[in-house]
């Protein structure tokens, strides 16, 4: 833990984050691990002590630590924020980690399916139980929507609205949008929600555990990660290749990439671009396999 220089603004920090930026729980857990790792390895010495050459060593250990290239700029983007806060705040006169160069981060393609194995996966759960039917509908308004699995953990009944084919979905930093669902997510839902139980915990929640409580992100990734499987599909497939998947065919289909980002409630253009690169490979792949010339 940080000692209590450090310990009062931190706390103002994440309040800050919280309350006027709408940061996600999961960004105000790992921004207070960040700092309360860079002052313990920087021995806690005063605020206004802080150079940019404590920061850079900061850089260098959590190299050495053999953390991944993208770990290392979130910490690093989060003193940024950190020491930028307090410059606001008049408590410092300028921000010791604003000249320091973001590590260069290798560019992974996202891992996804092509349409036949989405239809293989959607169609993996295929028993009669209400809990078959209820995972036929998570795995339906994933592909559907675009959802991240946090957002439909998030989904209350009252967010689909099967008259307009839209539900509601609560992204990163509490944002809301508006997400088109297809007419067969709303039929397996509405088919869901006629079998599952009548006596509930979290009777608001529009997808919910055997005991009657909302189902958590890790539950719903453990389903997806079990159906993955017993699909026999690649074990490269994460719970996020569904939203990757519908991105990828979207794109494929013709769509724009603005509308895409908007699907995906991305904050800039530059997150979707991404999967123009997965298209563009696929492309290429079809004309070598099939132009007599390639």
């Amino acid at each position: 833990m940080s000692k209590p220089g450090a310990e009062q603004p931190i706390t103002r920090f994440l309040n800050y984050l919280d309350t006027e930026r709408n940061a996600s729980r999961h960004t105000l857990t790992n921004y207070a691990f960040d700092l309360q790792q860079f002052f313990a390895f920087a021995e806690h010495p005063p605020i206004t002590a802080i150079s940019a050459i404590d920061i850079r060593r900061f850089v260098a250990h959590l190299s050495t630590q053999q953390l991944a290239r993208r770990s290392i700029a979130r910490k690093l983007s989060c003193l940024r924020s950190f020491f930028r806060y307090l410059c606001r705040e008049g408590a410092l006169d300028h921000n010791p980690a604003a000249a320091i160069p973001t590590p260069r981060l290798e560019q992974r393609l996202p891992s996804f399916l092509d349409e036949g194995q989405v239809k293989r996966l959607l169609t993996t759960p295929a028993g009669r139980k209400w809990q078959c039917v209820r995972d036929r509908a998570i795995l339906e308004t994933l592909y559907s929507t675009g959802s991240r699995v946090s957002e439909l953990a998030g989904l209350n009944l009252q967010d689909v609205d099967d008259i307009s084919g839209t539900i509601i979905v609560r992204g990163k930093g509490k944002k809301e949008r508006l997400c088109p669902i297809g007419q067969t997510a709303l039929k397996v839902i509405d088919a869901y929600l006629a079998r599952r139980p009548k006596r509930l915990t979290a009777p608001q929640a529009l997808f919910v555990s055997q005991k009657g409580t909302r189902l958590t992100v890790r539950q719903i990734d453990r389903l997806l990660v079990r159906y993955v499987r017993e699909a026999g599909l690649p074990r490269t497939i994460s719970p996020h290749s569904l939203r990757h998947s519908f991105a990828t065919h979207l794109l494929d289909r013709g769509a724009d990439l603005r509308s895409v980002q908007e699907l995906l409630g991305h904050a800039s253009l530059s997150t979707t671009q991404i999967y123009t690169h997965i298209s563009t490979q696929r492309l290429q792949k079809v004309y070598d396999q099939a132009h007599p010339r390639a």
